[in-house]
């Protein structure tokens, strides 16, 4: 089984080819291709690489699938005694990636 741990979007993901993920919002269109670099840890049929923080041979190829909203996050705040009420929602922007491959570079 071949997987990784990368940082991407101020978050550690753990992911594996041919499977969908969320990440925060990433400029681009539609289709375009992307490359995530920092790879924290690269498993490829049990044997393990660690970075130091990062892995620099490896590197993951994304396709962008679409961009999404996430879950409303509704945010309520009250002052006791004040009569003091208020209520604010968000939704985070968010970019789903199709990951296609984790590739290693061979050195020659």
């Amino acid at each position: 089984m071949k997987y990784a741990i990368i940082e991407a979007s101020g978050k550690q993901i753990w992911i594996k080819a041919g499977r969908f993920y969320d990440f925060n919002y990433i400029p681009g269109e539609p289709g375009d291709l992307i490359k995530l670099k920092r790879v924290l840890i690269f498993n490829e049929e049990g044997n393990v690489k660690i970075g130091h923080p990062c892995l620099n041979d490896i590197t993951v190829k994304a396709r962008i699938l679409r961009h999404i909203k996430g879950k409303k996050i509704t945010i309520l705040k009250a002052k006791p005694k004040k009569n003091n009420k208020s209520k604010r929602g968000h939704r985070q922007k968010l970019t789903r990636l199709l990951i296609e491959e984790i590739t290693t570079a061979s050195i020659v």
